[in-house]
């Protein structure tokens, strides 16, 4: 025999029923929240992603930018290192060139000592009052210590030595180097300590003011005049002695 449904026995069903609904409804809602939150989650992910790739394109166009500035800097510093590379064999040839005109000027020098200035000596000093026994080139000495000294030519007579040192182009600074040789001449040739030392200049090329340096200095300067050599020295002009 079937049992008869009773109020309470529907009342229990739809109470249960209703249960069930509102897990179901609280089941639903979390589910979607879940999927919301997985939504928001991706979705930030994906603009992250963007962004990292935004970031990555600037990092790429940056680095693109490098490699061509390095490029150019490397083609810019190739460019320099031929320019420099042609201008150290154009100093090489200058130098060459330089070398070879020192060359031919040492022989000229040379050629003024032996062709002029010895041979004017005898006779220009003379004029002087100055009377030569004997012109010695390239006279040199040495003493202990590693010091030494060379005359370009070394005038002497009876009673007077006379030092000429002869340069291409005569500088203040040549004129103060052979005052000093003169003071120290004594020391290096004690021979000639009874002798009066007297000093000259010569050059091939001499500027008026090194001249009257010389000269207030108590030096003969002897200068090219043609194909010959002259005293620039007045008749009035007596010689410093050491």
């Amino acid at each position: 025999m079937t049992q008869a449904v009773t109020f309470d026995d529907v009342w229990k069903m739809f109470q249960e029923t209703d249960r069930k609904f509102q897990e179901m409804v609280r089941e639903d809602r979390e589910r979607r929240a879940e999927l919301d939150r997985k939504f928001q989650e991706t979705d930030r992910k994906i603009q992250e992603t963007g962004q990292q790739i935004k970031e990555v394109s600037v990092q790429m166009r940056e680095t693109d930018r490098q490699m061509q500035e390095t490029d150019r800097k490397m083609q810019e510093t190739d460019r320099k290192m031929q320019e420099t590379d042609r201008k150290m064999q154009e100093t090489d040839r200058k130098i060459k060139e330089v070398s070879t005109q020192i060359g031919r000027l040492g022989g000229r020098l040379g050629e003024f000592v032996e062709g002029l200035v010895a041979p004017a000596c005898e006779t220009l000093f003379a004029e002087r009052g100055i009377p030569i026994h004997i012109v010695s080139p390239h006279v040199k000495a040495k003493l202990d210590g590693g010091r030494h000294m060379e005359i370009d030519l070394l005038v002497i007579n009876t009673d007077t030595v006379s030092l000429v040192e002869v340069k291409s182009k005569l500088t203040v600074e040549d004129v103060q180097d052979h005052i000093k040789q003169m003071e120290e001449f004594k020391e290096f040739f004690p021979e000639y300590a009874n002798k009066k030392a007297i000093g000259a200049v010569a050059g091939m090329v001499v500027d008026e003011s090194v001249i009257h340096f010389a000269i207030k200095r108590g030096l003969f300067v002897m200068v090219q005049s043609g194909d010959s050599v002259r005293i620039a020295n007045d008749e009035t002009f007596v010689p410093r002695t050491w």
